[in-house]
């Protein structure tokens, strides 16, 4: 579990810090196809870059005892999958085309679904 919060933790803080640092570069070169979900706003692509850091941040200090910080895992698995029902959302009532599932899959529904699976009860038990 500490590999885990250490990976993940650094893989959310270099995208969080890209979306704070060069927010137009993030949104036009992330490779989810950004643009289709509305025009840059430079200043929510920050406010999202901060979450996203202090997601990292809170899993790479839990790392060392991840086995005693299941609130950490469980904080970023609460976040990651009310961001994938804001995917979901959009793709139901049309605002996203249909070929998002697959876009999405990666960055947005598979990380959403293995931190649910790694927040049950039976990762956590002695």
């Amino acid at each position: 579990m500490s590999l885990f919060f250490r990976l993940f933790g650094l893989v959310n803080v270099a995208n969080g810090l890209w979306m704070l640092a060069a927010p137009a570069s993030w949104y036009h070169g992330l490779p989810a196809e950004v643009p289709d979900t509305g025009p840059l706003n430079v200043h929510f692509v920050r406010d999202i870059g901060a979450a996203f850091t202090t997601i990292g941040v809170a899993l790479w200090l839990a790392a060392p005892a991840a086995r005693r910080h299941v609130g950490v895992l469980r904080a970023t698995a609460l976040f990651y999958g009310l961001h994938a029902l804001v995917h979901v959302s959009d793709l139901c009532a049309g605002r996203l085309a249909a070929g998002h599932w697959l876009v999405d899959f990666p960055g947005v529904f598979l990380p959403a679904i293995v931190l649910g699976v790694l927040s049950l009860p039976r990762w956590w038990e002695a």
